[in-house]
């Protein structure tokens, strides 16, 4: 769901006139090969499932988001540091720990919260090619097997998630509607936030989800995304200064838009289910 509703907002920007950059969870050149790995074993402990996704996403931010934005680009961002909120506290993390850990992430300023009911996503898991071990949450032990396991995990997911809403300013979108239908919201929302100017510069980080598979963000399939322009303990808008630019310089008119949602995932770069969903 998010990885369609991202390609197809990407294709509608480029057409335009607007350049952009998508970025997703664990596409890091640095990190994607050592989390693999790390979670092949299915023996990641909450502590180091959270560090390395934080320096997945701050090796993302600095070599990806960061010179695209000041490029004048659109970034579209497949998750962004609220899938690892509800992630993390959900694996009982000390939510206090877990901001200060991503305290450095950007502020979007537009968060997509694409959500779906656990039943759907369930749904749509099956006929995408199924249920694994992280995206079932089978290292908390919630069940008696994978389908239990799954049922449950994504269930208190996407609770973190509908707790976020308020509080990060998520724009919910039903992810039960088509496709299409999505995509038009979408469109509706992000228009308003891009430059008049196509050399503007604009960020638009969407879609991180949790759920099988999740601007500071990102339960059971739930996802956001996350624009550049303040630290997540400030306020982003257009205008607003990037980390590293020189002082007084700005980015034309930084946008930030995050898209958060539930379902099965097919990143276009080929990442795994889990990459897409949980």
């Amino acid at each position: 769901m998010r990885g369609t509703q991202i390609a197809q907002l990407k294709e509608w920007l480029q057409v335009e006139g607007y350049g952009v950059v998508e970025t997703g969870w664990s596409r890091s050149a640095l990190m994607a090969k050592s989390i693999d790995a790390a979670k092949a074993g299915n023996m990641l402990n909450p502590l180091t499932f959270s560090l390395l996704y934080a320096t997945d996403f701050a090796d993302r931010l600095e070599k990806q988001i960061i010179p695209a934005l000041r490029a004048g680009f659109v970034v579209l961002a497949d998750r962004y540091i609220y899938t690892a909120f509800a992630r993390d506290f959900v694996r009982g993390a000390d939510p206090t720990w877990v901001r200060e850990l991503f305290s450095f992430a950007l502020v979007p300023d537009l968060v997509c919260y694409l959500r779906i009911g656990v039943d759907d996503l369930i749904q749509r898991v099956l006929e995408s090619g199924g249920m694994n071990y992280w995206e079932s949450g089978m290292d908390l032990r919630l069940g008696t097997d994978l389908f239990d396991c799954f049922r449950k995990y994504q269930g208190l997911l996407l609770k973190e998630f509908d707790r976020m809403t308020e509080p990060y300013g998520f724009h919910v979108v039903d992810a039960s509607k088509p496709i299409d239908k999505i995509q038009a919201q979408l469109r509706t929302m992000v228009a308003p936030l891009l430059p008049k100017s196509r050399r503007g510069g604009t960020a638009v980080l969407s879609a991180e989800a949790a759920g099988a598979g999740s601007a500071t963000s990102q339960a059971a399939g739930a996802s956001a995304g996350a624009v550049a322009g303040a630290p997540v303990a400030g306020a982003a808008g257009p205008g607003a200064a990037v980390p590293g630019a020189d002082s007084g310089e700005r980015t034309p008119a930084p946008v930030a838009v995050a898209a958060a949602g539930t379902g099965p995932e097919h990143p276009a770069d080929g990442r795994t289910e889990e990459e897409g969903r949980g």
